[in-house]
């Protein structure tokens, strides 16, 4: 009888096999071959899979690992078909016309992208959730920045940017309370440590913005398609204030912390009912709409291209991109393999801002492998902790690593959660939109220029001197 393998961390050198594997599969198929990324993914998966078992794990093992990952994206997975859904059924009802219709009547095209930068953070700083924001105000945002002429990735670009300023700054969004909770500091320190970096990076996105305003905003040729859009809409819909109702009600319910999914079914009942009343859409369209999503057909080539989409089914080529990459994730995790990676990486980090770059770096590297963006905070978190405390630096800048890194790279991933989501709600190619998310690539290096030249990097000692010294004034 054969005897059992015993378990054993994989060596470095089988772990890179299972990173580098998965890079060339994707890479192969997207860049040179121009096809999806699902099959690379799943071959990733193999070569992970047979990494693990030479390690010794058992097949049960790595399935147990396929199967959490899986289960770890189910909440991200029921929100997609959900806002697949959403689209469909507030398109048919008036919503999303109404939205454009007023948008385009109010935003010159020469302040929409830092408008639409500085809503969208407002939006998701109120209610914690870029993937809400996006969701509704970046949908509205997007059709109106393609009736004002701008290039689709220029728009997300303004769009996420602001989404994820929110995200990362609000005390109501989970990314935000989940990174202190994991290093041990308290919320509202980590936000005010956030600031320093966070400040700057929105700053400099902002003149981004406001400069390339300058250079797509506006001209003739744009106003005229504004005009053919308004014609078009006015024949298709009856436009009505009271439209704006279900994206004011899916907010209210976010900033009262109402669960997503709750949330947005009340928005896309809200918007059924009034499309009942203004647009007198039967059951039978409502339910054709929010299953295939909704075509338009009002001879205007623009607002075709705008009002057709939506549905549960567009979603479906999403869900299955997020299932194949959390099956790689959940292998790499189950089987150590990330976590031997990154203790090779910790060996290097001897100075503060070696430590800080390999922070967010692994939180970027665990953002493509793990391909979840609270996988990434929470293993990095984990993975690090101790090494801040032995290097003598307060937990608080482990925390702002990490969410300077895991929480906004996130949807710069095509595969990733984040990536996918993002991709499948604003209709526009992750790839594509990547070089203008401005604020979301530009904050991690920012965070690792403030590790290298040692700014607002507090040290572990500070409070404990500071409570002395208050304690040495009272005694005298």
């Amino acid at each position: 009888m054969a005897a059992k393998r015993e378990k054993r961390d994989p060596y470095f050198w089988e772990a890179l096999i299972s990173i580098l594997g998965l890079i060339i599969f994707i890479s192969l198929a997207v860049v040179r071959y121009e096809t999806d990324a699902h099959v690379p993914i799943l071959l990733g998966v193999l070569v992970a899979a047979i990494i693990g078992l030479r390690a010794g794990f058992s097949w049960k093992d790595i399935e147990t690992g396929m199967l959490n990952g899986i289960t770890n994206s189910l909440q991200a997975i029921v929100i997609l078909a959900i806002i697949g859904i959403l689209i469909g059924v507030w398109i048919l009802s008036g919503v999303v016309p109404t939205l454009l219709y007023y948008g385009l009547k109010i935003l010159h095209p020469k302040i929409f992208l830092p408008a639409a930068l500085i809503i969208c953070s407002i939006t998701s700083l109120a209610t914690g959730t870029s993937w809400g924001t996006t969701g509704t105000i970046g949908i509205a945002l997007i059709g109106i920045g393609e009736g004002l002429g701008f290039p689709l990735p220029l728009v997300a670009g303004a769009v996420l940017s602001g989404a994820y300023f929110g995200d990362k700054m609000s005390p109501l969004s989970d990314t935000t309370n989940m990174a202190p909770a994991m290093v041990g500091t308290d919320l509202y320190t980590h936000i005010k440590h956030m600031s320093y970096t966070t400040g700057v990076s929105y700053g400099i996105t902002f003149v981004l913005e406001f400069i390339l305003g300058f250079f797509y905003g506006g001209g003739q040729a744009n106003l005229e398609s504004v005009n053919q859009i308004l014609t078009g809409i006015d024949a298709q819909f009856s436009v009505n204030p009271l439209l704006l109702l279900p994206p004011v009600i899916v907010m209210v319910l976010a900033i009262r912390k109402i669960p997503a999914v709750p949330g947005i079914v009340i928005g896309i009942v809200a918007a059924a009912v009034l499309g009942v009343i203004f647009q007198r859409n039967s059951f039978g369209s409502l339910l054709s709409a929010a299953y295939g999503g909704y075509a338009s057909n009002s001879g205007v080539e623009a607002v075709d291209n705008l009002l057709t989409k939506g549905g549960f089914e567009s979603m479906m080529y999403t869900v299955s991109l997020v299932i194949c990459a959390m099956m790689f994730g959940g292998i790499m995790e189950k089987t150590n393999q990330l976590r031997v990676v990154v203790t090779v990486i910790l060996k290097k980090a001897h100075s503060t801002g070696s430590l800080i770059t390999a922070t967010i770096l692994t939180a970027i590297g665990s953002n493509l492998i793990l391909c979840d963006q609270y996988m990434s905070i929470v293993m990095t978190g984990k993975m690090y902790a101790q090494s801040y405390k032995d290097q003598g630096l307060h937990p608080k800048n482990l925390s702002r690593a990490i969410e300077d890194s895991a929480t906004v790279t996130a949807n710069l991933v095509p595969w990733n959660s984040g990536g996918a989501y993002q991709a499948a709600t604003l209709g526009v190619p992750t790839i594509a939109y990547l070089p203008f998310n401005f604020f979301c690539w530009i904050t991690p290096i920012v965070s690792m220029l403030y590790g290298w030249f040692n700014i607002t990097i507090d040290p572990l000692e500070e409070e404990a001197e500071a409570s002395d010294a208050a304690a040495e004034q009272a005694s005298a």
